[in-house]
């Protein structure tokens, strides 16, 4: 008898010990919803976001409306960004009327640029929170609960979030991201990311080929390796690399190339990608890597910003047209087949029209497969808002931005030709958004193939005969 009252003294203290757990865990049964808008590191941090939460017991929705807590992580590259941003917070206020314990958050670059400001704005905002800050959220959603406003916009120069293991939002099940860096040294006169994120860090390799290992053993055909700028990715230490993963011990410098085979070498059907690469710092030693190892996929995105020297230097990229076109030789050279993309800007501070040419012949020269094309839009806080007056007019602006899209339309399609007549080896990613009965993909140069379903499904590699194309996209069979 007295040890069966032992037996159910243990018993009621185990679950008093649940329940006082799960009262800890203030999300318990609650709804998470998250929007994300800007870059590839938003969406990232965004599955960051959930694992946190989902650990506090929360379980992630789909639906808005019924959401105990909402977060729209934002952009705040460029000022549509946010204004996009403030039109979904009109359709969350909408939301919070019907629910008024809504609770309504909003995190990343956005609430980092405009921190408290953000409160006064949009008065049915609860939390604001920087993208250093995400541990702290629980705590936050705690005090936007009892009613308060809640905010965390502290920058660090640590924080990686390197043990976290993101949960995948909305994903294919095929195909993920990896941070591997955060923050952004270079101080590029247009750009408010150093501002908004912070100084730069690299993540602990072992974790990062650990998620890889993991996310494949799982399904996962595919990573990104991802940073503001992934060639500046170093981890210091000293000792033998090659003993890193077997000791358990980091002794020596990692830099990326390394890193990049490091991943590739998890195992020969984990398609590598990585983005987005600085023309200052992407070194041989990386276009060899990709060289040698076959799932380190040919493609690089290399922003150009502008084609003229002058323009480039008030921009502070640190380098000039030619050494640009340099780097882009040797690309070919050592990686002969590679895609090539970047990033241009129009109408930035003083340009003229014979700049703006510049731009145009680069494109011609460079021949991008594709490009992501801006118009200059002053930042508060950069160097560019603080000492160049933005001077161009906008209907100028809109005129040279329209040239560079009619020229990379024709580099595009004229880029999508050569590959007619070849077999391309796909991952399939999903089905045709025009067409249920075709699957798309991507080949190794990111290009996007679209061939007829038959009885593949999404995570097969796939030779692909292409036969047709559109300027943004490869047409064409199976074949064994």
């Amino acid at each position: 008898m007295e040890n069966q009252d032992i037996l159910t003294k243990d018993i009621d203290e185990t679950r008093q010990g649940e329940a006082l757990e799960m009262a800890a865990k203030g999300g318990e049964g609650k709804k998470l919803y998250i929007e994300s808008y800007g870059c590839q590191m938003n969406f990232s941090d965004s599955e960051i976001i959930a694992s946190v939460l989902i650990d506090e017991g929360f379980e992630t929705t789909k639906n808005l409306e019924e959401a105990d807590v909402v977060f729209v992580n934002t952009c705040a590259i460029r000022d549509n960004a946010e204004q996009r941003v403030r039109g979904r917070l009109d359709i969350f206020r909408k939301a919070k009327k019907a629910n008024p314990d809504m609770v309504i958050g909003v995190m990343g670059c956005m609430a980092e640029r405009l921190k408290t400001k953000l409160l006064e704005e949009e008065k049915i905002v609860d939390i604001v929170v920087g993208p250093d800050s995400y541990r702290d959220l629980p705590n936050l959603v705690r005090v936007a609960e009892t009613g308060q406003k809640a905010v965390n916009v502290l920058l660090s120069r640590e924080e990686t979030y390197a043990d976290i293991n993101p949960v995948r939002l909305g994903g294919n099940g095929v195909t993920a991201f990896i941070s591997i860096t955060r923050g952004c040294d270079n101080m590029c006169s247009f750009c408010v990311v150093p501002f908004t994120r912070g100084r730069e860090r690299s993540r602990d390799p072992k974790t990062i080929v650990e998620e890889a290992r993991q996310l494949f053993e799982s399904g996962y055909r595919e990573v990104t390796l991802l940073g503001q700028n992934v060639d500046s990715y170093l981890w210091g230490g000293g000792g033998l690399k090659k003993d890193i993963l077997a000791k358990g011990d980091l002794t020596g410098t990692v830099n990326f190339a390394e890193l990049l085979v490091m991943v590739a070498e998890v195992d020969p059907d984990l398609r590598v990608r990585f983005s987005t690469s600085h023309p200052k710092d992407m070194t041989d030693e990386v276009l060899h890597a990709m060289a040698k190892y076959e799932n380190i996929c040919s493609y690089i995105h290399l922003p150009v910003q502008s084609g003229n020297t002058r323009v480039l230097d008030i921009m502070n990229r640190g380098y000039s047209r030619e050494w640009y076109l340099k780097r882009i030789e040797k690309i070919r050279e050592i990686v002969p087949d590679c895609g090539i993309s970047t990033d241009i800007i129009t109408g930035f501070c003083t340009e003229t029209e014979e700049e703006h040419q510049d731009t145009l012949t680069l494109m011609q020269l460079v021949k991008y497969d594709f490009a992501y094309m801006f118009k200059y839009s002053e930042r508060p806080g950069t160097l560019a808002a603080r000492k160049f007056e933005d001077d161009i007019p906008e209907e100028v602006k809109g005129r040279r931005l329209s040239e560079v899209i009619d020229i990379q339309m024709q580099n595009s399609l004229e880029s999508n030709r050569k590959d007619l007549g070849k077999v391309h080896r796909v991952l399939v990613e999903g089905t045709s958004r025009k067409s249920e009965e075709k699957l798309q993909g991507r080949n190794p140069q990111n290009k996007v193939i679209v061939f007829p379903r038959e009885n593949y499904k999404v995570g097969d590699y796939v030779n692909v005969f292409v036969d047709d194309c559109t300027s943004a996209t490869l047409i064409g069979t199976a074949v064994k």
